[in-house]
């Protein structure tokens, strides 16, 4: 009897080391990629390192791929935004800016349009930055039209995105693309339903293309970050304040592309990457009654911003 203890307790033991390490792997192999390629130069100084070697000269995070010596195409709705976006980034940079105009709510006619502005520039790197997100509510309450825009802008554009610019890249033998998604995948999130469900989405996707594309020379990347200060977030204190809730976009997007060509996932910011790590130590039961207070929280910001705007 004491010797089929011994063994239970020996395999007990042993799923929890395997787990403990696989927990470990899941949570670290970012570090573990950024640290490697970083540390690289040093021992194979004969492959491309920087982003215009592995990539070409023309790929879009504007500003920040503008400042490493990169031509970008940048696409909007506001064309007057656009305009003065490029002349921004020109100036500032010297490279060449490609603006677009599209509209991305508009559904799969705007893609065709990309394609053709597309159709003579050698793209390197694909940014997916195209979303939409709303303030915090019941599924219940969402319009018809609200919910058929997020599905589309959240889940659509990435998709056919990707597809207009993969068969270029197998071409030139090389090419990146970058998947915004959001650490809000790492369990459903009540009042924010429908959002957090279509960046899980846009998470499978880049996972499942970075398998099919490596053997391409194409990266595949998936950013996951928690919130970033924007003018989207003024609303609420929690989000305009801090590191951890609110970080700078201008300290996020550095960062984010620092870790560009050197691992498959990241949160993008060392601050989200340890509310990320401490949230997967949870059961996603748990996971989701805390976003869901969190969430709710930033829901009463919401409304009472709301009030104050209409007593003024």
């Amino acid at each position: 009897m004491s010797t089929f203890y011994e063994m239970l307790l020996s395999t007990i033991n042993l799923v929890g080391l395997l787990a403990t390490v696989c927990f470990l792997y899941d949570n670290f192999k970012s570090l573990f990629s950024i640290l490697k390629a970083v540390l690289e130069p040093y021992f194979r100084p004969q492959l491309p390192h920087t982003l215009p070697e592995k990539y070409g000269k023309w790929a879009g995070y504007a500003k920040e791929l503008a400042k490493r010596g990169l031509n970008v195409v940048i696409i909007s709705h506001m064309k007057e935004e656009l305009v003065a976006t490029a002349h921004e980034i020109e100036n500032l940079y010297k490279t060449e800016v490609k603006w677009i105009v599209a509209d991305f709510s508009k559904g799969k006619e705007v893609y065709e349009h990309i394609k053709k502005e597309l159709l003579d520039i050698p793209i390197g790197i694909l940014v997916n930055n195209v979303g939409c997100a709303s303030y915090p509510d019941e599924l219940c309450n969402r319009s018809e039209d609200w919910l058929w825009n997020i599905i589309n802008l959240n889940v659509g554009a990435v998709t056919l995105m990707s597809r207009i610019v993969i068969p270029q890249m197998k071409k030139q033998g090389k090419g990146a693309i970058v998947n915004i998604s959001s650490s809000a995948h790492l369990a459903p999130m009540p009042l924010e339903a429908v959002y957090s469900a279509t960046k899980r989405y846009v998470r499978s996707l880049s996972l499942a293309m970075e398998r099919e594309l490596f053997k391409y020379n194409i990266a595949v990347q998936c950013v996951e970050p928690w919130f970033v200060r924007t003018e989207l977030t003024q609303f609420s204190e929690t989000l305009s304040r801090g590191t951890f809730f609110g970080t700078p976009v201008e300290a996020f997007t550095r960062s984010a592309v620092f870790t560009l060509g050197k691992t498959q996932e990241t949160t993008g910011y060392w601050a989200h990457a340890v509310l990320s790590f401490h949230l997967r130590l949870l059961p996603e039961w748990l996971r989701i009654r805390i976003t869901h207070a969190f969430i709710d929280h930033i829901r009463k910001e919401w409304l009472k911003k709301q009030v104050e705007e209409k007593e003024k």
